[in-house]
């Protein structure tokens, strides 16, 4: 790649960020403290693996270059001068060096924006953890990577022995080479000039299901126009009109404005049990994790006083990249809406309602364009995109109805041990992003016999998360011991 335009999706998270609101996401694993040679596993260890396979990292290698007068969305261009060693920075836990003191430290990590004069990412090797074991937290930026290509990022960067793999860097075939200014200018009013009819198309087809975007769907008359413009488009086909599903968020805490500052805790599960539930009632391990998820909130929302009558409704990201999109980076995603059956007392009841509301979630998800994300991104003009979407996610956060009430995902990882340069992971959280008016993020990794738990939340909203995590861990007793008193399915 000399150079290549951000998509409207890739530029999004881009122009999400005010100071406040972050575009990455991370990943925190910890380690072995010694390599399978013998060595520490520092910060110095880490930079070496990491300039040794740069050239297999094509998002590590790239930076951000606008378009003179913000014309078109930006490019990404390869970098010849990447300083390993600011982007790969150590730092040591004060004593007793425990998960809260890490999750401390990781939340002031994940509150700094990335440095957009360099390529988006960054690896924190942290030490003086209370098992001497070392952690490892690495950040991109969303504009670059999804959670899929992520992970292939990951695989590239570990190794599934303590011995490593051979490092054969790909064929170059022309030099690295930045546009310039003048090329830039003369691409943005070209594509500009075209904006008009791609701004058609997008709106053909992503008008009927404007209601489905989660950024725009508590806006007033989005709903209404979704509505009309399915009712056209059954006209124009001859087809019954496709009604779209009311959900509705309750308001919580989490649908606000957030503030710059971040609180995080992370723990597992056993995957063990997680399939037994599975398996004796008849769901997916993706169920079981929604359900845990609408638990643990029940729990502690009715702790807190803060209980709604209504379910709450979450938004799951879902890749849509295809086989041939394998290793392209960037964002290839979409999201569906479920509701989380807060409001059911019973467990077993509660997940055979997550199990429900998941199916009737991806029948509604199968009917949309897998391109809906980036064709209502692109029903803005680039000039006028970043300040538009900041101010709409800013300002609507607090005053329009709230669009969701939390992020949920549930990602697949490794069920065998992984290794950074010899060293073995002994585990992995992932630690992802909030937004304004979505102050609450649970994510879900599996990792060997695991199923990892991520909750990163705006601290000006809750302090303290911990019991939170508590609730949706907790969670799964309940399920697990209903196993012999209810009937499987």
């Amino acid at each position: 790649m000399t150079f290549r335009k951000l998509t409207s999706l890739d530029a999004q998270f881009l122009a999400m960020e005010d100071g406040r609101a972050h575009g990455h996401v991370s990943v925190l694993s910890t380690y072995a403290p010694y390599t399978a040679d013998g060595r520490r596993l520092t910060a110095e260890v880490v930079r070496d693996l990491v300039a040794e396979r740069l050239p297999l990292l094509p998002p590590f290698r790239w930076r951000l270059v606008r378009v003179p007068f913000d014309l078109d969305h930006p490019y990404w261009v390869d970098a010849d001068d990447v300083d390993v060693s600011y982007h790969v920075q150590e730092s040591a836990l004060w004593a007793p060096g425990d998960d809260r003191r890490l999750a401390d430290h990781v939340a002031e990590i994940i509150a700094r924006p990335l440095d957009r004069s360099r390529p988006l990412w960054e690896i924190h090797v942290i030490s003086g953890l209370a098992d001497d074991s070392v952690a490892l937290l690495i950040k991109m930026h969303h504009a670059a990577v999804d959670g899929v290509s992520g992970a292939e990022m990951l695989r590239v960067l570990l190794d599934d022995t303590a011995e490593g793999q051979p490092v054969m860097a790909p064929h170059c075939a022309e030099p690295h080479r930045r546009p310039s200014r003048a090329e830039l200018l003369g691409r943005g009013l070209t594509n500009m000039c075209r904006y008009p009819a791609r701004s058609i198309r997008a709106a053909v087809r992503a008008l009927p299901h404007l209601d489905e975007v989660p950024t725009l769907r508590g806006v007033p008359g989005v709903s209404t126009m979704a509505r009309h413009s399915r009712s056209a488009k059954a006209i124009l086909e001859r087809t019954n009109t496709a009604e779209g599903t009311e959900l509705v968020a309750p308001r919580t805490r989490f649908q606000t404005a957030i503030s710059p500052r971040r609180s995080v805790a992370f723990g597992s599960v056993s995957l063990a049990e997680v399939r037994a539930v599975k398996d004796h009632f008849g769901c997916s391990i993706n169920d079981v994790v929604m359900a845990m998820c609408a638990s643990g909130l029940r729990s502690w929302l009715a702790d807190e006083g803060e209980l709604p009558d209504g379910p709450l409704l979450s938004f799951v990201p879902m890749s849509v990249r295809t086989p041939e999109q394998t290793g392209t980076f960037g964002n290839r995603v979409s999201v569906m809406m479920a509701e989380l059956p807060t409001d059911e007392a019973d467990p077993v009841e509660r997940l055979h309602r997550a199990q429900a509301t998941m199916t009737a979630a991806k029948q509604r998800h199968q009917a949309l364009p897998a391109s809906l994300l980036e064709d209502a991104n692109d029903l803005i003009p680039p000039a006028l995109f970043a300040h538009a979407t900041g101010t709409a996610l800013r300002h609507g956060a607090s005053f329009l109805q709230p669009a969701v009430n939390a992020a949920i995902s549930n990602v697949p990882g490794s069920p065998t041990t992984l290794y950074c340069a010899g060293a073995e992971q002994l585990s992995q959280f992932p630690i992802s992003g909030i937004l304004h008016g979505v102050g609450l993020n649970i994510t879900v990794f599996s990792y060997r016999q695991e199923l990892s738990i991520g909750i990163v939340v705006d601290r000006d909203q809750l302090d303290d998360p911990w019991p939170l995590l508590d609730a949706v861990r907790n969670s799964l007793t309940d399920l697990t011991a209903a196993i012999s008193t209810r009937p499987a399915v």
